[in-house]
């Protein structure tokens, strides 16, 4: 994975219930890591990170241990920090020539990292371990790696359902903080047991699965070679991903040594659980708690939509220092107010759970928002929907918004079609037609390389060079939906040349749109051709 790519919002699965077998954490697969640019300064899902609540641009902590959250971080070190390689010595030195980018990730690990250090402590699990999200993901929870790896901690859809975190139209509980903070513990927990203890192999587990790491060392054992993590053969992003946990936990325990600034935290926590009692719209909330609705969702970072979830749970994170005044709001803001309603008249033929569905939500939040008592519904009558109190800030985040501003991103020197995904198309056929990595055009979508693709689904290409013969003054993502794909059927009469100027492109284009024509200036009567084409620019 070259950089983090915003996410992709998959259909909803139920939790899982029970404890899973050795036999099934024995099959889940790798979880690749994330990994972020340094240069960009956005959080995967395209927005700029606001500043902490009440961050007052504050000296370093120097009172005593007990007020400095990297001091209690460095207490619990439980690794060997002693071992010397050139592994750990070549990621120890890239973070020392990126100081900005390690300030800048620690800043980002301020809203999360004392509930982290807690859960660990509470687990007596070394805490080098709440480090990991520096290496999965930059402790950025909207990241999304190139194996459809979710959340601060990166877990992909089958070990996700594992541990019991939902994907629904509502959210995605892999970028939950707590379900997936817990769930990242119990998951090492598990590691670490299968390898006796051993905390190097239950990270490389983590990265490459339990079985990759137990196949490597059976080969070993075979051999008569070492089976610790220094002498397995392992993928090459599983050889590194260890070293750099290593090597931050080594420039956190001594920052001056290697000349990298920390961002200073309190030791003390950074937001509070609170139950809303229902669903509730996020832009409401937020103004309730007086901050921003970007800060809001960092701090729930797992909903997709405009408001909670209808199912649950019924809760918020909320700084701290905002939640009294919170949840006072929250007690004297009359329920029907806490989300916006819509009315939808309905009509013959209407049944509840088609309702449900056009308006993304579902039949027991109708039932109950409109006092029914079963699904029968009576044509001519109105019902109550639910919906986004503002068009203008409160779906600013929503899943859409996120992935039209990740389109929106122009690369430099491309310009922008939109195209339509067809019957049969994948990923490979997309990229390779527009002459595009498939990398590039998944980073495009905020998808994997890997991600299924839906028949009508829009895709933003950025190709290089000026589209479909129109010019280069007009700025394609500024208005990405004047490109059109169009398929041509050639009638008697027709020319390369007449079509080039019928649809304002020219033959050039063309060609290198139409391998059937690429070296050929004859063309038949019925013969097809995809044409790229500005409808502002056709006549």
């Amino acid at each position: 994975m070259k950089h983090i790519i915003p996410l992709a919002f998959l259909f909803g699965l139920g939790a899982l219930g029970g404890c899973a077998t050795n036999d099934s954490l024995e099959n889940l697969p790798p979880m690749p890591a994330a990994k972020p640019s340094v240069d960009d300064l956005k959080l995967g899902n395209g927005m700029d990170e606001p500043a902490p609540v009440d961050d007052k641009n504050k000296q370093a902590i120097q009172a005593t241990d007990n007020d400095d959250l990297w001091a209690r971080l460095r207490a619990g070190y439980g690794l060997d920090l002693n071992i010397e390689n050139d592994r750990i010595r070549v990621q120890r030195e890239w973070y020392a020539r990126h100081p900005q980018y390690f300030t800048r990730v620690t800043r980002r690990s301020e809203r999360y990292l004392h509930y982290i250090i807690e859960q660990a402590e509470a687990r007596d699990m070394p805490l080098e371990l709440a480090l990991l999200p520096i290496v999965e993901s930059a402790f950025d929870p909207f990241a999304y790696s190139h194996g459809r790896a979710a959340g601060p901690w990166q877990f992909i859809p089958s070990t996700g359902d594992y541990f019991g975190m939902q994907r629904t139209w509502w959210e995605d509980q892999r970028r939950d903080i707590l379900k997936s903070t817990n769930a990242a513990l119990d998951y090492l927990q598990k590691l670490s047991s299968r390898f006796d203890g051993d905390w190097l192999l239950a990270l490389a587990s983590y990265n490459a699965g339990g079985g990759t790491i137990s196949r490597a060392i059976r080969h070993n054992e075979e051999a008569g070679k070492p089976t610790d993590f220094w002498n397995l053969n392992l993928p090459r992003e599983t050889t590194a991903y260890v070293p750099k946990l290593l090597a931050i936990a080594q420039i956190i325990g001594d920052p001056d040594t290697y000349n990298v600034p920390l961002h200073p935290i309190a030791n003390e926590p950074y937001f509070i659980t609170v139950n809303t009692g229902g669903q509730i719209d996020l832009a409401q909330a937020a103004r309730l708690a007086d901050i921003s609705v970007e800060e809001l969702y960092l701090l729930n970072p797992s909903y997709n939509r405009w408001a909670t979830s209808p199912d649950g749970p019924f809760r918020l994170l909320v700084p701290v220092n905002r939640a009294e005044r919170f949840r006072n709001k929250l007690v004297h803001l009359p329920k029907d107010q806490r989300m916006q309603w819509g009315r939808y008249q309905i009509r013959p033929g209407d049944n509840l759970g088609a309702i449900a569905r056009q308006y993304r939500t579902t039949p027991q939040v109708l039932r109950n928002i409109n006092h029914l008592k079963n699904n029968t519904i009576i044509a001519g009558r109105t019902l109550l929907i639910p919906g986004p109190a503002s068009t203008n800030s409160n779906d600013s985040l929503s899943a859409e918004t996120r992935l039209a501003k990740t389109q929106s991103k122009r690369p430099k020197g491309r310009q922008r079609i939109d195209y339509t995904v067809q019957s049969g198309e994948t990923l490979w056929e997309i990229a390779r037609r527009h002459k595009v990595g498939v990398p590039e055009l998944a980073k495009w979508n905020g998808i994997a390389p890997k991600d299924n693709l839906r028949v009508g689904q829009s895709l933003a290409v950025w190709t290089k060079g000026s589209l479909a013969g129109s010019p280069a003054s007009v700025p394609a993502a500024s208005n990405p939906n004047m490109v059109r794909k169009v398929r041509y059927a050639i009638r008697n009469g027709d020319s390369l040349y007449a079509i080039a100027d019928r649809f304002n492109v020219s033959v050039n284009d063309i060609k290198s749109w139409n391998n059937s024509v690429a070296s050929n200036q004859y063309i038949q009567p019925g013969q097809r051709l995809t044409l790229y084409v500005d409808i502002r620019q056709t006549h």
